[in-house]
């Protein structure tokens, strides 16, 4: 049976979800805080440990720095667990060595999956290499294993792009020259159909990836992609990208479950836009427009309505009609452009 060491600060959260992953098949034990889990992990030798950040005694970033350190524990995978959102907090941990970061508050289904990706790499590169060389390190200290590593590449060797709100950065048809990460800002990608609406097909954030028709031929693009805010790009050149795979293999993984999670979100939207009432396709369009543009879901979005409306697959009117159904609620306040959420927890569970 699969052992997961979890620790955490927060009693009752530790408690829920050591049942919750008790329930879903795995043997957990638990610590309250970062000393106790580096004791725990070295004595137990767990198959993946989810810890916290903000911890008494030592915090998540001291205790990965700590196992890491050691050469029993160096190559348990670890996943942080936080409510700690910023880019800079994420990819300090990621710096560090772990491999996922799930902010709070998480669904069953974030962690479970979350544990399950990382246990199934672990598996792979086992599978890969003799266990001689998994124990000892068979990269270069330079090698790129993770997208994290795949995105400190982009920030020391990808060129430097500005784009305005609503400037476009590359069009449908357009060869794929680049792929870019996302160094500020928000981009969506869309296209135009035989009517000539708009269709929003994907929304991208601060430190996402996008861009990538393929990831070694400069094939053309089959959407537009636009800047919903300012944005600053780093890219690399579908040539220079190829060379980076060439020489470094274990990257191919990271980017397959990229293009998995791709899939996953874009089944979920073409489920909401298949069977979601129109209020419930509303409010998840706002959560994701607000999950994307904003660093806190409670701050004001400005998106046109039309962007929306795309995105939320329903008629601009439509959904003007389940905007004011909502601010008759409470739920939002609309200015203009602007859309703020009231009460983030109605707006969750519209039915």
């Amino acid at each position: 049976m699969t052992t997961i060491l979890l620790i955490e600060d927060d009693t009752v959260l530790r408690e829920n979800t050591a049942e919750l992953l008790e329930l879903s098949g795995y043997k957990v034990i638990t610590a309250s805080n970062g000393k106790i889990g580096v004791s725990l992990a070295k004595k137990q030798h767990p198959d993946i440990i989810v810890c916290d950040i903000m911890m008494p005694e030592l915090d998540g970033y001291a205790a990965l720095k700590t196992l890491s350190e050691s050469e029993l524990t160096k190559f348990i995978p670890f996943i942080f667990l936080s409510a700690k959102t910023e880019r800079t907090d994420v990819r300090k941990g990621m710096n560090l060595g772990a491999d996922d970061y799930i902010t709070k508050p998480f669904t069953e289904d974030e962690l479970i999956s979350a544990i399950e990706s990382r246990l199934a790499k672990v598996s792979i590169l086992q599978e890969l290499n003799s266990p001689q060389d998994f124990e000892s390190n068979p990269s270069g200290e330079n090698d790129i294993k993770s997208l994290n590593d795949l995105k400190n590449f982009f920030d020391d060797n990808g060129k430097e792009f500005t784009f305005k709100n609503d400037t476009i950065i590359y069009r449908e048809e357009d060869h794929s020259n680049y792929i870019y990460l996302i160094s500020k800002g928000a981009v969506k990608c869309h296209r135009i159909d035989h009517q000539g609406k708009e269709l929003v097909t994907a929304l991208y954030k601060e430190d996402d990836l996008f861009g990538y028709t393929s990831f070694t031929q400069t094939i053309p693009h089959k959407e537009t992609a636009t800047a919903i805010a300012d944005a600053s790009l780093l890219g690399i050149s579908i040539i220079d990208f190829t060379a980076m795979l060439n020489k470094n293999h274990k990257v191919v993984l990271a980017l397959v479950d990229l293009l998995t999670e791709d899939l996953s979100v874009v089944k979920e939207q073409l489920i909401r836009m298949a069977y979601g009432s129109v209020n419930q396709k509303t409010a998840a369009t706002i959560l994701k427009f607000a999950q994307k543009i904003n660093r806190k879901p409670e701050d004001p979005i400005k998106i046109s309505r039309n962007d929306l409306a795309s995105v939320a697959g329903i008629a601009p009117e439509t959904l003007i009609r389940a905007l004011t159904e909502f601010k008759k609620q409470g739920i939002i306040v609309a200015e203009g452009r602007n859309i703020k959420v009231i009460d983030i927890q109605k707006l969750e569970h519209i039915s």
